[in-house]
């Protein structure tokens, strides 16, 4: 008897490896076709995003309007809880204008219904007499409901920068 360092690979062996290659590439693209959707819902959150970023930038309240679930619930980057309500009606009385908004390093991650958003976002604008220009990490949350895509959670922070950076 051998070793269990001595056992050789067998034809046996060989050709119940080789099947199970063959299995698994054979496969493989009918199970990518299983899940088409993950590149193309990618796509959908992308150009949501940019929607969402022009909608802002216009301040179109019917889109923003749109865009959000009724349930939806934000944190800005001072900690103030933001109803759909709120963020609307502040839109509408002109409270809030934000002249660019530049999104960079955004990773889309999709779980089913659910698509999690995560950016980079450099704004200039201001908040009733108050500069909220900077630079922002946020997070978006979206759920998919009855073939629809609606954001359903906001959190934004404020990137706070090192003291050299600043010079």
């Amino acid at each position: 008897m051998l070793a269990r360092s001595e056992r050789r690979f067998s034809p046996g062996m060989a050709a119940n490896l080789a099947t199970v290659l063959v299995l698994f590439l054979c496969c493989a693209p009918a199970a990518h076709a299983l899940f088409p959707h993950h590149d193309a819902t990618h796509k959908e959150i992308e150009d949501l995003e940019m929607q969402w970023r022009q909608a802002v930038l216009t301040n179109d309240v019917p889109a923003l309007s749109k865009m959000l679930a009724d349930d939806y619930l934000g944190i800005s980057p001072n900690g103030t809880l933001e109803t759909k309500g709120d963020v609307l009606a502040a839109r509408r009385a002109g409270h809030t204008e934000i002249s660019e908004l530049n999104l960079s390093d955004i990773k889309i991650r999709v779980y089913g219904n659910t698509a999690v958003v995560t950016s980079r976002a450099e704004l200039v604008g201001h908040s009733g007499d108050r500069d909220v220009s900077g630079l922002f990490r946020y997070t978006r949350v979206y759920t998919n409901r009855n073939g629809q895509w609606k954001i359903v959670s906001f959190e934004a922070s404020r990137v706070r920068q090192s003291r050299a950076a600043r010079r």
